[in-house]
Parts: structure tokens; sequence; C-alpha cells
């Protein structure tokens, strides 16, 4: 690849973008280092990209094409910073989080993000890459940790977290079975961060996440007394479903919890 199509203030101007190692590239970026309107932003980013400089990853959104490529048709360096930059506030959850806390050894193909923003797709492709983007108020960014990623600080829930937003939605873990298989290996890897999932369930203020963890000791970790008795004193009225994607129709009245028949039959809960 070359420089040819640039003139020398172009060129000027883009060392000066890429210098600065963003993950991705804006018009309001580029409009704030190059003291240019935003208008006069968008139309060098888009003349780059024909020049084959940049690679559009959706409307506005650039990365930098590296000089070895022989194509703009990359792929995303690092998803996770890519999602840092493009759905903020927001950070990386559910199944992608359990993968980089060793919670599970599941292949997931998309990239998991929980975002404060109000994304008008629920999945998203972006240059090849999967994302599947989940809501919530800005006051439930909390259970946090930053992980470096290059020389970029991304959000990811912590493996407390993790399972009680999995618990909250058990989607987020590819399905209640795959988020049982994650609480176990939290209990067996991470035990002294327990109390964290009474702590982070009762600020989330979801009462499903009790019913669901409660059932969920009491079958496999019955004892971990202390968290079967809080969430005993967390349950509320009403009824929830062990996993709303699946077919629950037998009733744990411990727990105020539905719950398929093979699930009842099988973990001693009544």
């Amino acid at each position: 690849m070359n420089q040819e199509g640039l003139g020398r203030q172009s060129r000027l101007r883009l060392g000066r973008l890429l210098r600065a190692e963003p993950a991705v590239l804006t018009p309001e970026f580029a409009a704030r280092h190059l003291s240019l309107t935003r208008a006069q932003a968008a139309h060098e980013l888009a003349r780059w990209a024909r020049a084959g400089w940049l690679a559009r990853v959706r409307r506005g959104a650039y990365v930098s094409v590296p000089l070895q490529a022989t194509s703009t048709d990359v792929a995303l360096e690092d998803p996770w910073v890519i999602a840092t930059d493009l759905f903020a506030p927001c950070y990386v959850a559910g199944w992608s989080a359990a993968e980089h806390w060793g919670l599970t050894e599941q292949i997931f193909r998309s990239v998991c993000v929980i975002t404060a923003s109000r994304p008008r797709k629920r999945a998203q492709v972006l240059r090849g890459t999967q994302f599947s983007l989940h809501s919530t108020a800005a006051e439930n960014l909390f259970g946090l940790k930053s992980v470096w990623r290059g020389r970029i600080r991304v959000q990811v829930s912590d493996p407390a977290r993790t399972l009680v937003d999995m618990l909250s939605d058990p989607s987020l873990g590819g399905g209640i079975r795959s988020v049982a298989d994650m609480l176990t290996v939290f209990f067996r890897e991470q035990p002294t961060l327990a109390p964290k999932l009474i702590e982070y369930a009762t600020r989330l203020g979801n009462a499903a996440v009790f019913k669901r963890l409660g059932f969920l000791l009491a079958a496999s970790h019955p004892d971990e007394r202390e968290l079967i008795a809080a969430c005993q004193r967390k349950l509320s009225a009403g009824y929830a479903k062990l996993d709303p994607r699946l077919t629950c129709d037998k009733l744990v009245t411990a727990w105020r919890l539905w719950v398929p028949a093979s699930w009842k039959r099988t973990n001693g809960n009544d």
C-alpha cells in the first residue's frame, strides 16, 4: 500500500491522527485533533477510507488499515477495544467475561456487551465480528474490573458480577445449564468472592436472581448455607422461570420458581 492520491497536508493530518492511537476514528475525534469542523473531518475520513488507509466499521466509524495489509477487508484487531469506543458507556459481560475469568471453556462466536446506551440493533456484525448488545441503566455499571488491552483499558464484569448478570438473564451465559456449570467453577476457583453474589444481586434489584441462585445452590451447593439463607430472606412475592427460554412447567414452591420437569426430578428441590 502507498500514499498515492494523498497530498502532503492530508498525509500530515492522517499521521497526526494515527499517532494518537485511537481504537476507532470518528468525525468527532478527528475534528478535535485536527481543528476541523465535524463535516470537514467526516469528509477527510471518508477520503482516507477510499484511498485504502482506513476501513469503515460502520457509518461514521473507521479503523486504520495495517501497512502490510493487501486490502481494506481487515478484521477488528481487538473487538473489546472497539466495543469500548462504539458502545460506551459499557462493559464486556456474560459469556465473554466468563471466558476471560476462566469460568467456562465453551467457545462463543460473539462478544457480549452490556451498555448504558440504547443501540438500535441488539445484534451487530462489524467487520466480521459479532456483537451481542444488552442495555442497562447507567447506575448498574458496577462490579467491574479494568483490564489492559494493549494501551487501552477496557471494563469487564468481575466474576461475581458476571454470574449475577447471567442469573438475571440466563441467555447471557448461553442458557441456565451453562450458568449452573459456571457457578460450580466459580465456587471451586473463587470461593472468597461468593458474598458478592448477594451484594451485587441486591444492588441490581432483580428479585428473580435470588430465586434462581437459591434454587441452584440448594441443588448443587447445599453446604453454602449462609448464601442459601440470604436468598431465602430476599425472596419476593410472585413467581419466576428458571430460564425464560425453556418450557418451565413444574413449580418449586420453596423458591417460587417454575422449572423444567427434568430439573425438578433430578435436583431434590420441591
